[in-house]
């Protein structure tokens, strides 16, 4: 599917937010460890968590889905699965990291696998923390990543992780920690990446009833004296999601606004609403949602987007129609995504006359006049989603491939149909 944009200016639009990927991802599997029944009200219905719904089922999860919330019997921490059990998670890197440890539950062995993308991407920290807490590993191709096969149990007891290329590491280990056989603790290693989203974690694993005494991002001591509980559990709206609108705003002009959005949300790709604001918009936050103006330049910025990782691409769209030079740092983990975001983005943006040169751990974009183009986003859901509001600000772009954003935003094209008549 080929989606060609045309140029729009003076923006006026209001869109409701999707549910948060994040949040649905794992709010499944803390609904599947539960002793009781869950409903999982306004889940993300996508191609991701799409995956880890048929994974849990593989796995002996009874899911129900229908309408606008999904029922899911909890297996109170106890999964039960044939023998020789395989989950090909295609390119859902948070379906595979947060299954893995959550495998250690099930009865026999289980192999995770995925996408020749996915088979690049690492494992091997997580898989080396496991092994410490009971876990019996085995690499099938590649050392240190998919395929992987997953036995033995979760003993619990103390151990380390790296959290410096992905905070899914910790996270997958954090989420099944309520059902060991001891109590977990865990410490991170190096700088975490993306650390908000272990907020993310530990709140639904404590709605759900868990128990967690942390120190900051560098320690997390779980008990297993209080397992996860069934419950009914509401989704909020997806930040990551929004920030396409919202830089539509800056982009195009006009006012967009977002419903939907939890004000006092950790998650945080929030934090892209203060880069625009840095940026010369206007940002108001109202009760059910969040509105971004615009009308005049854009400023460009020095920033470290490494706690708002998936708003990554999408600041650099705003930057590539900014009046002075933009400097984005903290971004090195990007390069283990669906695609290198911070190669591909640079390649994409270049190839459209842009001035941008990427580093290991940084952008830099400079003002250049921009012109339209066909642009292949490598099978990435947001490198598709960001071109898409870039090519309404500057005319005659064209995406390839432009399904592949149902991986994450199923609705995006339709969300924007309004603005593309």
């Amino acid at each position: 599917m080929i989606v060609t944009l045309p140029r729009r200016h003076g923006i006026d639009l209001t869109v409701a937010a999707p549910p948060s990927k994040s949040y649905t991802h794992r709010a499944l599997i803390a609904a599947a460890l539960a002793r009781g029944t869950s409903t999982i009200v306004h889940p993300l219905m996508a191609d991701d968590t799409k995956l880890t719904i048929a994974a849990l089922e593989k796995l002996g999860v009874v899911v129900r889905a229908g309408g606008q919330s999904i029922i899911i019997e909890g297996c109170d921490g106890a999964f039960t699965c044939p023998p020789g059990t395989v989950l090909d998670l295609d390119n859902s890197g948070t379906s595979l990291r947060l299954l893995a440890s959550v495998a250690l539950l099930a009865d026999h062995p289980v192999t995770l696998t995925g996408s020749g993308r996915m088979k690049e991407r690492p494992v091997g920290p997580l898989a080396d923390t496991l092994a410490a807490l009971g876990g019996k590993i085995a690499f099938a191709e590649k050392p240190g990543f998919p395929p992987v096969t997953i036995g033995g149990s979760l003993l619990g007891g103390s151990a380390t992780i790296d959290g410096s290329a992905s905070s899914q590491f910790a996270s997958s280990v954090l989420m099944a920690a309520p059902c060991a056989k001891k109590p977990v603790d865990l410490t991170i290693t190096g700088t975490p990446a993306s650390q908000s989203y272990l907020d993310i974690t530990a709140g639904v694993m404590t709605d759900f009833g868990a128990v967690i005494r942390r120190e900051g991002y560098r320690r997390f001591d779980v008990s297993n004296c209080n397992r996860y509980a069934g419950r009914t559990y509401v989704i909020e709206g997806d930040y990551s999601s929004a920030s396409y609108f919202f830089a539509l705003a800056a982009i195009c002009g006009g006012r967009v606004t977002v419903t939907g959005l939890n004000p006092a949300s950790v998650q945080g790709d929030r934090f892209f609403l203060e880069a625009l604001r840095q940026m010369g918009c206007d940002v108001t936050f109202a009760n059910d949602g969040v509105a971004v103006g615009h009308d005049g330049q854009l400023t460009g910025i020095t920033i470290d987007m490494s706690s708002a990782p998936d708003t990554v691409q999408t600041l650099c769209m705003v930057a590539a129609v900014a009046t002075t030079p933009t400097v984005i740092t903290g971004i090195g983990h990007l390069k283990f995504k669906e695609s290198d975001r911070i190669a591909v983005t640079a390649d994409r943006l270049n190839q459209l006359g842009g001035r941008v040169t990427a580093g290991s751990d940084r952008i830099v974009i400079r003002p250049a006049p921009l012109h339209g183009g066909m642009i292949d986003p490598a099978d990435d859901h947001r490198t598709a989603m960001s071109f898409a509001v870039l090519g309404l600000g500057t005319g005659g772009i064209s995406i390839t491939g432009a399904e592949c954003v149902n991986k994450s935003f199923p609705g995006f094209w339709d969300a924007l149909s309004g603005v593309m008549e």
